[in-house]
């Protein structure tokens, strides 16, 4: 548009941000990018990808435990820090390069800074001053801390994957995802890891069969939950942390990971300058078309409060530009049935409705579940069980859904995801042939019904 430096200037090099203005400037459209820290955002730099790195890595000692039952002799193992840190280092460093070129190559100008809203055109780069038809805000979440004495001794995910040396006694703050996940990971490496969550049970709001499933794997595994308690202070003695619960215990740890759930990343953005007003969580309000209450201010991702996921920021930005810049009918983003995965030990993986949202969404549900020891863990010795679910809604006979935990459920419910997206129903599971011997095959061969 006449008078302005760009149509779209786009605040947050994440997926979302990065998504968006590469799809609009394919379309002709004169886009910009604002980025003061990670180019590729948190899922590049400090989340997904380095995370499933180093989930990869803790998963060789059991697989290296495992291999002696098969006929392998193979001498103690060692675990090396900060071969593990380097080369994931120079893999991100890598991915942020292609990042790079991807904007170079779509023709979007990248501008470095943190980016400040002035009013509902422009935007504060440093010393310079940046105009724009339309402004997208998709500056993605930052980790939250509670506020209590030692807290300054904490670090977060952001700060996880670089530390100097391995914490051999380390202590994980929180239930969710992202807490359950960094406590396998270092389990897994070798560190004496215990989870402190203030919660009866960690993974509030999946199935509740599948995370008290999972919650009793995780401490197969080895790790130490302490449930129902909450840090109260952290005093450093000498090289270690002293931590003092609420149920009146001390733990000496070497590093405390606070994993208590993240906050919309709008620090300095300007907001007040143009009257957008966030939640308590500092989330940003929108409509279904992404539109703030500026009409030319747009925000979609983390920020938003949404699932915070990846694929969804992606999704979002493409409903976004097709809405803003296609003459075709607009879309509506569908956030039903969006598969997912923690990657804790062993994965869990899931799609569509718990059991318990099911009972209050339908009349009567059917449940089909199954517990049992994966063939690979036969010879090994392992005593690790999966788990895998199937919630049906009773009078449409469709399965509205799926909930596994166990090896690689993250792949396996990613098929099983468009089943439930599609509307499949359980005759359908039924009639479709398995695959022998694999344990995905029991999602098909479910006959005996669980409970109603």
């Amino acid at each position: 548009m006449a008078g302005y430096d760009f149509d779209l200037l786009v605040i947050g090099a994440g997926s979302g941000g990065v998504r968006a203005a590469r799809m609009s400037a394919a379309q002709g459209i004169k886009v910009g990018i604002i980025e003061d820290r990670y180019w590729g955002g948190t899922c590049v730099n400090v989340g997904c990808v380095p995370k499933k790195l180093y989930s990869y890595a803790a998963h060789f000692a059991e697989d290296f435990a495992d291999a002696a039952g098969y006929g392998w002799s193979i001498s103690k193992p060692e675990f090396s820090w900060p071969t593990l840190r380097d080369n994931r280092a120079a893999e991100i460093l890598r991915l942020n390069g292609v990042y790079n070129r991807l904007l170079e190559g779509s023709g979007v100008q990248r501008i470095e800074g943190r980016g400040k809203i002035l009013s509902a055109h422009t935007v504060q780069v440093g010393d310079k001053t940046w105009s724009s038809e339309r402004l997208l805000i998709a500056t993605g979440s930052w980790p939250f801390i509670p506020d209590f004495p030692g807290a300054e001794f904490c670090i977060t995910s952001n700060e996880i994957f670089d530390l100097p040396e391995f914490p051999k006694r380390f202590l994980v703050y929180g239930g969710g995802y992202i807490a359950v996940e960094f406590a396998s990971i270092f389990n897994g490496l070798g560190a004496e890891t215990t989870l402190v969550y203030r919660g009866d049970k960690v993974l509030r709001g999946f199935d509740e069969e599948a995370r008290s499933f999972a919650q009793d794997e995780i401490k197969g595994h080895g790790i130490s939950l302490l449930l129902g308690c909450e840090i109260l202070r952290i005093d450093r003695h000498l090289n270690a942390l002293a931590v003092t619960l609420s149920d009146g215990r001390t733990l000496e740890v070497d590093a405390v990971l606070s994993a208590t759930g993240r906050r919309g990343n709008v620090t300095d953005l300007g907001l007040e300058n143009v009257g957008i007003k966030t939640n308590k969580n500092g989330e940003i309000t929108v409509d279904t078309n992404f539109c703030t209450t500026i009409p030319s201010i747009y925000a979609l991702g983390d920020v938003t409060g949404g699932p915070q996921l990846t694929p969804v920021a992606l999704a979002e930005a493409m409903t976004l530009v097709h809405n803003l810049y296609s003459e075709e009918e607009n879309r509506v983003m569908d956030y039903a049935n969006i598969p997912t995965a923690v990657f804790c030990h062993p994965n869990i993986g899931t799609v569509g409705l718990s059991e318990e949202k099911a009972r209050e969404v339908y009349k009567s549900i059917r449940v089909y579940s199954t517990r049992f020891k994966p063939m690979r863990n036969t010879l090994s010795g392992n005593e690790g069980r999966c788990l895998m679910k199937l919630v049906v809604d009773d009078a449409s006979d469709k399965v509205v859904g799926c909930h596994v935990v166990g090896a690689d459920a993250g792949e396996l419910v990613q098929g099983i995801g468009i089943a439930v997206k599609a509307g499949l129903t359980k005759a359908d599971f039924d009639a479709t042939i398995g695959i022998h011997p694999t344990s995905a095959e029991e999602l098909v061969t479910l006959r005996t019904l669980t409970r109603r």
